[in-house]
């Protein structure tokens, strides 16, 4: 069992929904001991309870921090024991222009001043367009991240970061210990999130991946999945463990 290992709640959304404490004890039986929750001042009841019938920790979540009320979000990471809230998402459109990349990071360093006081470490984590966007010849993620507050830490998606046209493995040395979480997916680097598959088994070099980032916490997710969700998970926790990771 790694201590690395960490699962995206997101992946099995509608079980979720519909049982949140089977669910959550359902992915214990695969044998995670950490999760990834999303959405948690909406869910905060069933994951306060869920978490701990299932022995399950959360040290990350996902939770939208920009234009929202922060100080409901970091009350609840409290109460659930996080201790990293990322934003999520932002905007395609935003990512084109450098002034609404500086507005962007403006806004994740407000936030994170405003967690601080809470013990709380704030992130954002990518999807591909912060990757397929170039300013100056970079990527916008990178003149993002440039512009971030030393406290501020990153998740990179590396399905996504690959599907942006990243070597990712080089994207995760240029960034370095900012990254603190990296997304574990994989499939055929579809923009629609179609045709994922489990660890391993698709485009993303998962192998260099890992290597690249020894010390992230490896959170497994899949958008979409066509068979089994659980069995999918279980694939890539089997992979990921093979791999010592």
């Amino acid at each position: 069992m790694s201590t690395q290992l960490s699962v995206q709640l997101y992946s099995v959304r509608q079980d979720f929904a519909a049982d949140p404490g089977g669910t959550l004890a359902r992915l214990a039986g695969i044998g995670f001991r950490q999760a990834e929750p999303y959405g948690i001042v909406d869910n905060l009841q069933a994951l306060r309870e869920g978490l701990l019938a299932a022995g399950l920790t959360a040290p990350t979540a996902h939770q939208q921090l920009i234009g929202r009320d922060q100080e409901e979000v970091f009350e609840a990471a409290k109460v659930l024991g996080v201790t990293t809230v990322i934003d999520p998402f932002t905007q395609p459109e935003r990512w084109s222009d450098p002034v609404e990349v500086a507005d962007i990071a403006a806004a994740i360093n407000a936030a994170a001043k405003a967690a601080a006081p809470h013990g709380i470490t704030v992130g954002y984590h990518n999807h591909w367009w912060e990757l397929k966007s170039q300013l100056g010849g970079r990527s916008a993620l990178e003149a993002f991240a440039e512009q971030l507050d030393p406290d501020v830490v990153l998740e990179v998606d590396t399905y996504w970061s690959t599907v942006g046209g990243a070597d990712t493995p080089e994207l995760l040395r240029r960034l370095g210990e900012r990254v603190r979480a990296i997304h574990v997916k994989d499939g055929g680097l579809a923009q629609d999130a179609t045709g994922q598959v489990p660890a391993g088994q698709g485009r993303v070099p998962m192998r260099e991946v890992l290597a690249a980032a020894p010390a992230a916490l490896r959170v497994v997710e899949f958008d979409n999945y066509d068979g089994d969700i659980f069995d999918g998970l279980s694939a890539s926790y089997a992979y990921l463990t093979g791999e010592g990771a």
